[in-house]
């Protein structure tokens, strides 16, 4: 394959060429920075984890949740136990707003696979949906 000259070969001095811009250039457009994240404020917040084996092999967790937002038009409505890959493990819906008990522990069984030893818990909010945080736990 042989190389080809794209503007002259010719030893000649050739006069410079008229600079003409190959793509307009449009100013930046200046984004705000999304606000963090504040658990407390927008979601509700995992305390704290404990979690035993039922006779029937399912794990009882017990959850620990703080919500500022309770009252019947917004509340925690419910927590979820996934695996290191989010693969949600069981969800524990919560019916109504726990306003007069803050932080309040709600649970239920979960069907954990055999050889998971590390779970994670995320609360959800039943506006703003599930939180992101993943509260770590380890199974006993």
């Amino acid at each position: 394959m042989g190389l080809s000259c794209l503007a002259s070969c010719s030893s000649e001095p050739q006069p410079p060429a008229e600079a003409k811009p190959a793509v307009q250039v449009k100013p930046a457009v200046q984004v705000e920075p999304a606000a963090p994240i504040v658990y407390g404020e927008r979601f509700p917040e995992v305390l704290s984890v404990d979690a035993t084996r039922t006779s029937g092999g399912e794990w009882q967790f017990s959850v620990t949740l703080s919500s500022k937002y309770d009252s019947p038009e917004r509340y925690a409505d419910a927590w979820r136990v996934l695996d290191e890959t989010d693969a949600e493990l069981g969800i524990r819906v919560l019916l109504h707003d726990h306003a007069s008990e803050q932080p309040f522990t709600r649970s239920g069984p979960v069907a954990v696979p055999a050889g998971i030893r590390r779970v994670f818990i995320e609360g959800r909010d039943q506006q703003n949906g599930w939180s992101g945080q993943r509260f770590p736990f380890d199974l006993p």
